[in-house]
């Protein structure tokens, strides 16, 4: 990524204050939801868990570039803790979301909006959350499952993020988290990890983005934001065919490779942005908008249908 365009852009978005040297790349929320666990366990395990996983993401550096306070990345992770699979070791579901600056607006749009069902974890108050990228299985599969996950998660954020500002500029960070899928901690009640665990996992959605078969989804993410959304401010009759031109990108890996992780990962929370984007639309350019997410993103076909009519 030219990390200047980001700084650049993101200054657009915020008012400016001086900052003391530079921060980590994330501003992370996690919230850990304990309700389903029986009530013989102390809650107060799960507000450490918490607080830890807060600090692990917000601490660590996980790039090269330097990030002021202001241009941090936005993200949040919440973890619904399920079932208690036996002492310290928890079932979860993970909902990960993240947003990206557009220029000249206050307006953040998802970048990242994904409920991943399949985390499971051991943790026990105050334990220290290690990642190291170079043996992301660790020296206890469970314990080092949930930096595993979460360590992946931004590494996907991190890549879409890059990929949006500079074209094909995330491909260091989808190969980490491809490292992570390859050497990811392996026993049981881990799933997630691998081909045969389901066709919309944490495998499937790396090996999408590092797969050169499908280097086309790259370039959508950048002709989305850094062509479309980020000129919609400047000139929306330019901006629209640019984003067009992504759905039609996208309907093209569709055709060779129909219902590919990376292509209905695209659409998970942008509904409202693309129905908004598209209501202004002149009638042939809106008619072929409608088309193209009604094809492409199914489960909101509908509504496409009544608001670009």
């Amino acid at each position: 990524m030219n990390i200047k365009m980001r700084k650049i852009l993101v200054l657009s978005v915020v008012l400016l204050t001086f900052f003391n040297g530079y921060a980590q790349e994330l501003n992370a929320k996690v919230t850990v939801i304990s309700g389903q666990i029986k009530s013989s366990v102390d809650k107060k395990v799960f507000q450490t868990l918490q607080t830890a996983l807060t600090n692990f993401l917000n601490s660590r550096k996980w790039t090269q570039d330097n990030y002021q306070q202001q241009e941090k990345i936005v993200c949040n992770f919440l973890l619904n803790l399920t079932k208690e699979v036996e002492s310290n070791v928890y079932g979860a579901v993970l909902t990960i979301q993240s947003g990206r600056p557009i220029y000249n607006s206050a307006y953040m749009s998802p970048i990242v909006n994904f409920q991943d069902n399949d985390v499971t974890f051991k943790y026990i108050e105050f334990q220290q959350l290690d990642f190291n990228d170079n043996n992301a299985s660790g020296t206890d599969p469970l314990t080092a499952n949930l930096t595993a996950v979460f360590a992946y998660y931004v590494y996907m954020i991190l890549g879409l993020d890059y990929d949006s500002f500079a074209p094909r500029g995330g491909s260091q960070y989808f190969k980490k988290a491809q490292n992570i899928v390859t050497n990811a901690p392996d026993g049981r009640n881990i799933s997630g990890w691998k081909a045969f665990d389901g066709q919309r996992n944490r495998y499937w959605l790396a090996e999408n983005f590092t797969n050169s078969k499908y280097t086309l989804l790259h370039d959508v993410y950048y002709t989305y934001y850094r062509q479309g959304m980020d000129k919609m401010y400047e000139n929306e009759n330019e901006a629209r065919p640019q984003i067009v031109n992504a759905l039609n990108a996208l309907n093209t890996i569709n055709v060779d490779n129909p219902n590919l992780m990376g292509v209905q990962f695209f659409f998970l929370g942008k509904s409202d942005e693309l129905a908004k984007v598209f209501k202004k639309s002149p009638p042939q350019e809106k008619s072929r908008a409608s088309e193209l997410l009604q094809r492409l993103d199914i489960s909101n076909a509908e509504r496409y249908k009544q608001e670009l009519k």
